[in-house]
């Protein structure tokens, strides 16, 4: 459940609300079922010993709770662009919101690994000239292409909110969380 109206300015209106891609969580899915695995083991091979049985279910559980607590921090992190201002909201006890004038955005790249191009997710870098950034690379966004496209749009066309709205696609539009109001 989104909170962004918290930190959205009244007079602004939000053009992209995305969460990463489900790429991001592949890392954390693999470490669990590894560790899974070595549980499964220690517990297959125990052979009635009550401390090597105890510690396994505790490998296990322990597994599936940080499994459990990265799913939540990836479902509750957002990335949004407003017309004027990029943000990035994460944290699942304490919130951090990490925010970038439009204005302030003298460069944007974004690049796309193999791995990228087959699933679907890109790396974004956004530079702003001789300042201290609250964030300079979000990676695992979904649709890049799309989001490239509309991010230009905002920083280099004017009517640019009803550019990106008017030249997006219904059909690929981002994959995650719809516009507030």
């Amino acid at each position: 459940m989104s909170d962004l109206d918290k930190y959205l300015i009244p007079t602004e209106t939000p053009v992209v609300v995305t969460t990463r891609h489900w790429a991001s969580m592949l890392k954390a899915f693999g470490i669990t079922a590894l560790v899974l695995l070595i549980g499964l083991w220690l517990l297959g091979n125990a052979s009635d010993s009550q401390g090597l049985s105890t510690f396994a279910v505790g490998v296990i559980l322990a597994a599936l709770g940080w499994f459990g607590w990265r799913w939540l921090c990836w479902r509750t992190e957002e990335f949004v662009i407003t017309d004027r201002r990029v943000l990035l909201i994460d944290g699942l006890l304490a919130r951090r919101v990490a925010i970038m004038p439009l204005s302030k955005v003298t460069d944007l790249t974004y690049r796309r690994s193999i791995a990228g191009r087959l699933l679907g997710y890109g790396t974004f870098v956004v530079e702003s000239a001789g300042q201290h950034q609250a964030f300079n690379q979000i990676d695992y966004l979904p649709a890049p292409d799309r989001l490239y496209q509309d991010v230009s749009t905002l920083l280099f066309s004017p009517y640019s909110v009803a550019n990106v709205r008017r030249n997006r696609d219904p059909d690929d539009d981002y994959p995650t969380r719809p516009l507030p109001r």
